[in-house]
């Protein structure tokens, strides 16, 4: 394999390769370090080389949105079944299923409002302000009192 060359990366191999390495989650970086290259080189490749960036970008969705279901299911808790062997008193074995409960997680969901609906949820409010400040009279009052001091 010529690493590092345009040629191979773009054959049927080098593109499957490149589409292994962004649906695990690399970045990037990472996958041009892999691929013997710079960043700066993987990122003219994909102006230059529509295959590469299908490559790339259709494989990143798929694990965005496998994260994003996965969030979801922490934010509103799920069902799943538990498989355990057990062994009777003959020696026997027997297979029990239970269905179990995962409960909502607290930071999960924090995070999904937070990022679903910054406007109720975001940490910082924005609150606005509106009217007039007349400052005419206190003026007035307090250039008479400094006069009469003096």
């Amino acid at each position: 394999m010529a690493k590092g060359k345009f040629e191979y990366w773009r054959t049927k191999d080098g593109l499957l390769q490149i589409a292994a390495w962004a649906r695990n989650g690399l970045i990037d970086e990472q996958i041009a370090h892999n691929m013997g290259i710079r960043r700066s080189t993987l990122s003219e490749w994909k102006k230059r080389f529509p295959d590469i960036a299908d490559a790339l970008k259709k494989n990143k969705n798929i694990v965005d949105i496998e994260v994003e279901n996965a969030l979801y299911k922490r934010a509103v808790g799920y069902e799943y079944q538990e498989t355990t062997i057990e062994i009777d008193d003959e020696g026997k074995k027997k297979v029990k299923k239970t269905t179990k409960q995962m409960a909502p997680e607290t930071l999960a969901i924090i995070f999904f409002l937070k990022n679903r609906k910054p406007e109720d949820w975001r940490d910082k409010r924005e609150v606005e302000v509106k009217g007039e400040i007349s400052m005419t009279n206190a003026l007035k009052a307090a250039r008479e009192r400094v006069i009469k001091n003096e």
